[in-house]
């Protein structure tokens, strides 16, 4: 058995071949450790933010992605330079996970293999389901309602403030472009290029416009137009190179296509400055099979929510701003 499937089953609390727990059980320190290690292997972005625990529902946030100067000297003394906390807070809700597997499902996955091969195809399942909705709710996340709705907010938009909507009411918004601007010959910006330089350039603080960590995160649809526009100037040799490492680099940047974010949204930030905060001892899990449901399920309880480590160090385009061009 690898590594990867004892760590899963120790995150469910058991071991192939035992029954399901029949009621919630509190995760051990290095049981939520184990769980926490699984979700982020499971989705490669995920292992990009930074994810820890906390102690209160409420508090400051400890910024722990940006890089400001923190070497000097003090001529009566030792220099140094505190981190600042002061008027970042973040807030977690109750959060609550569920997948549940019909019966008919478990019939064909049950008769894949045998039980160690079933129970890898169920927490392999339930644990990627889990991780990708933590990264739906931080890009797409206004607002946590008393009782969600996944039919009208598919996204999670309801579940949670996601850092978009953090950094949109940090500040009055002046992270955020939100004035119309269009993509495209004639419109504002001429390329991706220029429109993520611009937005490093203006709203990103000078101190960390270097810093190698920088990632522009772009949305698919910016990216597909772009490379169709690039495409269509492949008889430079330059332009079919540029095609082809656009899902790579933008304005010299590392650039990722993040999972769930908007399509023609465009961010600029070192991705660990992006935070899941889940309240230490809060994680809760069951696993049954419920007779009179007929099927198999895998929940997971625990307070959370997101925050953004320097505000500042996000900047971002809004989605509802941009027009892509035609380029005619």
């Amino acid at each position: 058995m690898t590594q990867y499937t004892l760590a899963l089953h120790a995150a469910v609390g058991g071991v192939p071949g035992n029954s399901p727990a029949d009621a919630y059980f509190a995760l051990t320190p290095p049981m939520e450790q184990a769980l926490r290690q699984v979700l982020l292997e499971s989705i490669d972005f995920l292992g990009m933010v930074t994810s820890s625990d906390v102690d209160q529902m409420q508090g400051q946030v400890v910024d722990v992605g940006a890089s400001a100067l923190f070497t000097g000297r003090k001529a009566a003394g030792r220099f140094i330079r505190p981190i600042t906390v002061d008027g970042n807070q973040y807030a977690l809700k109750e959060t609550d996970s569920g997948v549940a597997l019909p019966w008919d499902l478990l019939s064909i996955w049950a008769n894949a293999g045998g039980n160690e091969q079933f129970m890898q195809l169920v927490n392999a399942f339930t644990t990627q389901a889990f991780a990708l909705d933590m990264l739906r709710i931080g890009w797409n996340g206004t607002s946590a309602a008393a009782t969600t709705d996944y039919t009208t907010n598919p996204l999670g938009e309801d579940v949670n403030k996601g850092w978009h909507q953090i950094a949109k009411e940090f500040n009055g918004g002046a992270q955020i472009i939100s004035t119309a601007v269009t993509l495209g010959a004639g419109g504002d910006y001429v390329s991706l290029d220029a429109m993520a330089a611009d937005l490093i350039n203006t709203k990103i603080p000078a101190e960390f416009r270097d810093d190698p960590r920088l990632t522009v995160l772009v949305g698919a649809d910016l990216v597909a137009a772009e490379q169709f526009r690039l495409y269509q100037a492949a008889d430079k040799p330059t332009e079919k190179i540029a095609a082809q490492l656009l899902a790579n680099s933008i304005a010299g940047r590392k650039a990722i296509i993040p999972p769930f974010m908007p399509g023609k949204r465009l961010v600029v930030t070192i991705p660990a400055n992006l935070q899941i905060l889940t309240q230490r001892n809060t994680r809760q899990r069951k696993v049954e099979f419920v007779e009179d449901r007929k099927q198999y399920e895998n929940k997971y309880l625990r307070n959370e929510g997101y925050a953004l480590g320097y505000r500042e160090l996000y900047a971002a385009i809004d989605e509802s701003a941009v027009t892509i061009g035609t380029g005619e």
